[in-house]
């Protein structure tokens, strides 16, 4: 007792996060006396008011007290099936001075997974998880019972991945229920999750998913290794996991890939890729990632082929079109107007008539706006956001040209770049970052300039590797398996091999 009371001052003591009061808590066992017990977690919790601590007396005169967060907990569970059963005496149980056997308690309360705990960290991180923590007078065994009960969104299709054919179901915020939704879609024992925590302060649930015997042994070790040298306060979604474990932290082009669809994640984890899932958050990280995967779509695999290969060539021209036909459209009326048709240059030439500012700082500013007008959109209500983006692009081009400050060709200009930005959404951010350092290039050099950067941005992309998969592959290196599911999209009975750069072991996938 006086070895607890020693620990609890040390704790009050303590002022610094808490990582370092877990430390205080890990040499300390649970305790044979309910007080001495519930003291020192008060202490540890710091009298915290959403702490539960009920003490009650069962039917044969044990002594019990559960501990619990309020809110994380289903309550009608606990209620009818652990402390109903010791109160009503549905089963006579004679307990013996210590009551150390959770198999004993099974036998009392209706509750499947209880586990025992002797030490009183291991009881704090079961209370901080959403689980129940039960004591008894006279045993050092504290017994966690299963009681997770929170509020969570119900499944529903996700806004930013909306197909027109297949599943419309999306993963959500409960680390339980998306691994259980990729479960229904691979039915295999192989399916192997391995979980951890994240975080000194947050200690957020996170989940390793792959297929033993598919999956590549080598991004797999990469995966572990990089994750557990994540060493941070907090991991609040799994954006921050991938900010610490992308290969090259500077790049705009992403090498660590996301999804909110089961579907999809099963597809990838087929071809032996690796998944992690994080407690919190509806996006589910997928490593390697490769850059065609930004252009493909889950949709493409449930159509015919031609169709999901013209919808593909679709997007890699748009792509194109939301990068460079603004520096093509500037670098073109400034500098190199004798490669424009006589009919179209007479036609700029007179729209662009009075307008004070240069092409340069008109397409800028246009773009500017559609930036501003996109943004304010994307972060209003619904309703609102989309009468914003309408109303504010009709009335701002519109007064824009009538005001002489704006040419009509630069508006249709910036109305067709946004309109193919939204074809390819994984790469919007990409396509902005692109767009305004081309539209420099083009403005300041020419062509000369948008050749140039065009092939920087190329040979960077070429260079990039994803946990050692080559970025740009199948098409660098060149692999012509992979092809089939590159531009255009092969019938799936030709598609005989996985994706030879990412599955080293397990190759064939059919036949």
């Amino acid at each position: 007792m006086k070895e607890i009371i020693k620990k609890i001052v040390r704790a009050q003591k303590c002022n610094a996060s808490g990582g370092q009061s877990s430390k205080n808590t890990d040499d300390v066992k649970v305790s044979k006396k309910l007080a001495d017990n519930k003291t020192f977690l008060k202490n540890s919790f710091k009298n915290s008011t959403d702490i539960i601590y009920y003490e009650f007396e069962g039917y044969s005169g044990e002594k019990a007290l559960i501990v619990y967060i309020d809110g994380m907990v289903d309550k009608k569970t606990l209620n009818r099936d652990v402390i109903d059963p010791f109160i009503a005496g549905s089963k006579e149980v004679e307990f013996e001075e210590e009551f150390e056997d959770s198999e004993k308690l099974k036998s009392l309360i209706h509750v499947a997974n209880i586990q025992e705990a002797r030490m009183v960290s291991e009881v704090i991180d079961a209370i901080l998880c959403g689980d129940t923590a039960m004591f008894f007078e006279g045993t050092n065994t504290a017994f966690i019972i299963d009681s997770k009960g929170w509020e969570k969104r119900a499944v529903a299709e996700p806004d930013t991945e909306a197909v027109v054919r297949g599943p419309r179901e999306g993963y959500v915020e409960s680390i339980r229920v998306n691994t259980a939704l990729l479960r229904r879609k691979i039915k295999n024992v192989n399916l192997v999750f391995e979980s951890l925590k994240l975080g000194r302060q947050t200690k957020t649930d996170v989940a390793i998913a792959y297929i033993d015997g598919i999956v590549n042994r080598e991004v797999l070790g990469e995966v572990r290794k990089r994750i557990n040298a994540i060493d941070t306060d907090s991991i609040l979604e799994s954006g921050y996991i991938e900010q610490y474990i992308e290969d090259n932290h500077f790049s705009p082009l992403a090498t660590v890939g996301n999804t909110q669809k089961p579907d999809i994640v099963a597809a990838k984890i087929l071809e032996g890729r690796v998944a992690i899932f994080c407690d919190g958050t509806p996006h589910v990280l997928t490593v390697p990632n490769l850059f065609i995967e930004n252009i493909q779509s889950a949709e493409d695999y449930y159509v015919r082929p031609y169709i999901a290969s013209i919808l593909r060539i679709i997007r890699l021209v748009s792509f194109l079109i939301s990068v460079l036909v603004p520096a093509l459209y500037v670098a073109l009326s400034t500098y190199h107007q004798e490669m424009i048709p006589s009919v179209l240059l007479v036609t700029m030439a007179g729209a662009r008539e009075g307008i004070p500012l240069p092409a340069l700082a008109e397409a800028f500013l246009m773009i500017l706006m559609f930036e501003l007008l996109r943004e304010s959109g994307t972060r209003l209500p619904r309703p609102v956001g989309s009468a914003i983006s309408i109303v504010g692009a009709l009335v701002v081009g519109e007064a824009a040209v009538n005001a002489g400050l704006v040419s009509a060709p630069m508006v249709i200009v910036v109305a067709v770049t946004a309109v193919a930005s939204f074809i390819v959404p994984a790469l919007t951010e990409v396509m902005t970052f692109y767009r305004f350092i081309l539209l420099f290039l083009g403005g300041m050099l020419g062509l000369y300039g948008i050749t140039c950067g065009v092939f920087v941005m190329v040979t960077q992309a070429a260079s990039l590797h994803s946990f050692g998969v080559p970025y740009t592959s199948p098409m660098s290196p060149l692999n012509l398996e992979g092809m089939k599911d590159y531009g255009l999209r092969f019938p799936l009975w030709s598609m005989i091999k996985r994706p030879g750069s990412i599955a080293k072991e397990n190759k064939k996938r059919r036949g």
